[in-house]
């Protein structure tokens, strides 16, 4: 059901969707693509799971809707532009090239509607474990999509009961101290690498923690993921920037489905 009240903004910036995984919310995507209006769309980094799909070739329907959604974007006045990540590295031979009127390059500088420079990267340049280590990185992931699973567990028992989506990976991660203690490296050094580049700030994926900071006068800004959290970044038309948490809006979105007349709500 198309939605007829659009979100219209300047720019929307999304990552970590890992197309080909099984623990993508590709639905609620799908659902917040359809619910906005942008100028631009940035895609930064880790929207199809290469390294998933080497493993198995999971790919439903959703997965496909959203790539024919992004494209339909870059079809009709949306500048699509997307910046592989580490699980879609195998875009960045492509760099310089445009796909469909997506164009792919290794970074961009953003320039808000107010006038601020924005480094656009995925960030995992600098993560130390995927630079040096791409056999370590992908023992990690296999932790982590363990870690996804359960969170998909979790939120079926949350859902018979009517509770809201909550995230057991982003809880565990908020209490691990070795992940905390990554997160804030991460996001350091990222803001260092911003004020190199002599912009105003930097939005990034990669880690999977949204977050809006500023650090040492370097804004600092991570758009989230659709696996976890269902976060996106959007610039509003008087460049100002915005977190979205859709996970909440879209099972309200069904919630309102089920309710319909001659509709009624399955297991």
């Amino acid at each position: 059901m198309k939605n007829k009240n659009k979100l219209k903004v300047r720019s929307v910036f999304i990552s970590d969707v890992h197309l080909g995984f099984r623990g993508c919310q590709a639905d609620a995507l799908l659902h917040f693509l359809h619910s906005v209006e942008t100028e631009y769309l940035f895609l930064v980094g880790d929207i199809v799971d290469f390294w998933s799909l080497s493993k198995s070739s999971h790919w439903p329907q959703p997965h496909t809707n959203v790539v024919r959604s992004i494209l339909g974007k870059a079809k009709h006045n949306t500048r699509v532009i997307y910046i592989p990540g580490n699980h879609d590295d195998v875009m960045r031979d492509w760099v310089g090239h445009c796909f469909g009127n997506v164009e792919v390059h290794q970074d961009f500088i953003h320039t808000t509607a107010d006038g601020k420079k924005l480094l656009v990267m995925h960030g995992d340049e600098f993560d130390l474990v995927v630079r040096h280590s791409r056999f370590l990185a992908k023992l990690g992931s296999v932790a982590y999509d363990f870690l996804l699973e359960m969170n998909q567990q979790v939120n079926r028992v949350r859902r018979r009961f009517n509770r809201s989506y909550w995230s057991l990976a982003a809880y565990v991660k908020k209490r691990v101290k070795n992940a905390v203690d990554y997160i804030g490296n991460f996001e350091a050094a990222l803001a260092h690498e911003a004020r190199e580049r002599d912009v105003d700030g930097v939005v990034c994926g990669h880690i999977h923690h949204a977050e809006i900071r500023n650090i040492n006068g370097i804004m600092y800004y991570n758009d989230g993921d659709w696996v976890e959290s269902c976060t996106t970044l959007v610039e509003h038309k008087d460049g100002q920037l915005e977190l979205l948490h859709w996970a909440e809006r879209y099972e309200a979105s069904l919630a309102q489905v089920v309710e319909l007349p001659g509709l009624r709500k399955t297991a």
